[in-house]
């Protein structure tokens, strides 16, 4: 039995009306299945995110609470080391189309996400730990738009929107599973948060194995000689839809930002420092089950009448977050924020594939996530200025503002036809 991956899809024989074979009414093959590669691809998310969740989920009162930092402090570094994972996406994007490769590239990213994670244990100064975090995101950023590159390149065209919620949901089964046992190593080791990140490099490393020996690239044929994928003639060919997809992508992080805040909320609110990690746990839960029926349903359905829905919901997240810190609005707001993650990040990785040349796709990817890191750098920052300045109820309701003028954007626009599917 061959032990390789095998990228074709299962299909399906559907028989013609007609009882009389002929060129023209042959049996067509349509697509049932997702290939095991996704999967597979699905699974190496899913055991990085547990290695960052674990970390993620307590990093920012660890911060506050045993390196002494501020709210202000912990949103610029989310701030920074996000918008550097998504800069970082344009130059590995673009070397993916480049070079033909995405497997490569990928491992490099996944690679040095596994080594950053001791730093964290190491950590006795929120310098240290912004540099664990740097490290972190670059590799995030190597290896994100080559490996959604890599997804599009694999998934029949009908089944697109299926196969980035199912990676999509396995990344944040992931998601929640990482805070669910830092939650449990924490209070079994009476809130040692350095022997947790110290636990937190076994997932990462096992992450890399997976996608190594697991994962077989399918291989590409070129007739041309490898060109610059951003000289400005290649550039040409993203339409004007694609840079508009460009454009709802920033407009949605700038309104939604690091979900550290999620975290600080909830701390703010009573929640003791070894149920931290309960906030990523019950926002991923969330995320995990709705991002794949959102991202099958957009397959079929209008694009923006999801993105609306989308910011709908978070909008519905803010108000509650700064309505009140009382647990009941608090878990309210938590899990309308996973709601929204779950019916447009999986969305907004389709619309680059549909709206960008298939030769491209990995530089499509790496300028989509270049604009949105940008976007996610002022979002976290004002974030905690606002906080240390007029408290949290201000920052969410900044937050409910830019969805507001988002949510705006998007009905005036939505009438693009490639946006309506």
């Amino acid at each position: 039995m061959n032990d390789k991956i095998n990228h074709s899809t299962s299909t399906e024989t559907l028989p013609m009306k007609s009882s009389t074979p002929s060129p023209d009414t042959e049996s067509v093959a349509i697509p049932t299945r997702i290939p095991l590669a996704i999967w597979t691809l699905g699974f190496v998310s899913l055991l990085m995110d547990i290695s960052s969740e674990m970390i993620h989920s307590l990093l920012p009162v660890f911060l506050v609470t045993t390196l002494g930092a501020s709210v202000f402090v912990v949103g610029l570094i989310e701030g920074v080391a996000e918008a550097t994972a998504l800069i970082v996406k344009v130059f590995s994007g673009a070397l993916s189309d480049y070079w033909g490769k995405r497997k490569p590239l990928a491992v490099l990213g996944y690679g040095l996400g596994a080594l950053s994670k001791p730093l964290f244990a190491l950590a006795s100064s929120s310098g240290l730990a912004f540099a664990a975090r740097l490290i972190d995101r670059v590799g995030k950023g190597i290896r994100g738009a080559p490996r959604d590159a890599l997804v599009a390149d694999i998934a029949p065209p009908e089944l697109r929107g299926a196969a980035f919620g199912l990676r999509q949901s396995l990344d944040t089964v992931g998601a929640f599973l990482g805070p669910l046992l830092a939650l449990g190593l924490m209070l079994l080791w009476a809130n040692d948060f350095r022997a947790v990140f110290w636990v937190a490099v076994i997932p990462g490393l096992l992450s890399v194995a997976l996608l190594l020996f697991g994962v077989q690239e399918p291989e590409t044929k070129r007739d041309v000689h490898p060109v610059n994928p951003i000289r400005r003639e290649n550039l040409r060919r993203l339409s004007r839809t694609y840079w508009w997809v460009v454009a709802i992508g920033a407009m949605f992080t700038l309104a939604r930002f690091s979900e550290a805040f999620l975290v600080l909320r909830a701390w703010q609110g009573g929640l003791p420092v070894a149920s931290a990690p309960l906030v990523l746990i019950a926002m991923n839960v969330v995320y995990a089950l709705s991002a794949y029926p959102f991202g099958k349903l957009s397959d079929g359905m209008s694009h923006t009448h999801l993105l609306v829905w989308g910011l709908a919901i978070l909008i519905g997240a803010d108000v509650a977050l700064a309505y009140s810190n009382h647990w009941s609005w608090v878990w309210l707001g938590i899990t309308l924020w996973g709601l929204h993650m779950g019916i447009t990040q999986g969305l907004l990785a389709r619309m680059v594939a549909d709206t960008a040349p298939a030769e491209l796709r990995g530089t499509a990817y790496g300028f989509f996530n270049l604009v949105s890191g940008l976007a996610m750098l002022v979002a976290s920052a004002l974030a905690g200025l606002l906080w240390d300045r007029f408290g949290a109820s201000q920052t969410f309701i900044a937050g409910a503002a830019f969805s507001g003028l988002a949510l705006m954007a998007i009905v005036f626009r939505g009438r693009i036809p490639a946006l309506r599917r």
